[in-house]
């Protein structure tokens, strides 16, 4: 083989390698915007659902309980998120279980707060759903849970920090306003899956629609 001939079959190599590398990171990022949730499955999870008359009978129809519920709420409003009781973390986690949410996970850096760039697209799906007029008024519970390593302590106050970036970035890049996001973090204490706590799935953003409404039928 000639000199020539074999700088072009190496040219050749080096194009089809970079080529591959290419095609497969493509195919990386396709993969990782195919698994993000987008605004509109978010928008869907997030709205009141309708109230049928089977349902107009239960705990949420007492006025007192309703009355009780939204003047909790409200105090919820404009409060530090370290301002919060265990109590009231638990209050807040008992009328979630009861309201429109959904489960997103967006990864944050190792033992940081800051938000992955894998998970950029993801906190920008939410900030779109959130922006839309038809969740204008509601108040969100911003919910941030870890996985079971480490100790109590560092697992609550990591949560905590992880829920009030995503507030941050909500208010900045989207204009949400932040008296509508009420954000709480509950460590290790919610695991998603208990018997496997150091599962990835148990790190986790909860969002919640605390609003009273429901949809009319």
């Amino acid at each position: 083989m000639t000199r020539f001939q074999n700088s072009l079959s190496k040219a050749i190599t080096l194009k089809a390698v970079t080529l591959g590398a290419a095609l497969s990171m493509t195919a990386g990022l396709a993969l990782a915007a195919d698994n993000t949730v987008s605004a509109d499955q978010i928008l869907h999870a997030l709205q009141p659902k309708p109230l049928t008359r089977s349902l107009s009978v239960g705990p949420q129809a007492d006025p007192a309980a309703s009355a009780k519920e939204i003047s909790f709420v409200k105090t919820l409003r404009n409060r530090a998120t370290r301002s919060l009781s265990l109590g009231e973390r638990e209050q807040i986690a008992e009328i979630a279980a009861t309201k429109p949410k959904i489960d997103l996970e967006i990864q944050f850096d190792y033992n940081s707060a800051s938000i992955s760039r894998n998970s950029t697209l993801a906190v920008q799906e939410l900030g779109k759903a959130l922006s839309n007029p038809n969740l204008r008024g509601s108040t969100f519970v911003v919910a941030g849970h870890t996985d079971g390593v480490g100790s109590d302590s560092f697992n609550q106050d990591l949560s905590e920090r992880r829920a009030d970036t995503i507030k941050r970035y909500l208010i900045e890049k989207y204009g949400i306003a932040g008296s509508d996001l009420v954000t709480v973090g509950y460590g290790k204490t919610k695991l998603k899956d208990t018997e496997n706590p150091n599962d990835p799935i148990n790190r986790r953003v909860q969002v919640v629609n605390m609003d009273t409404k429901t949809a009319q039928q």
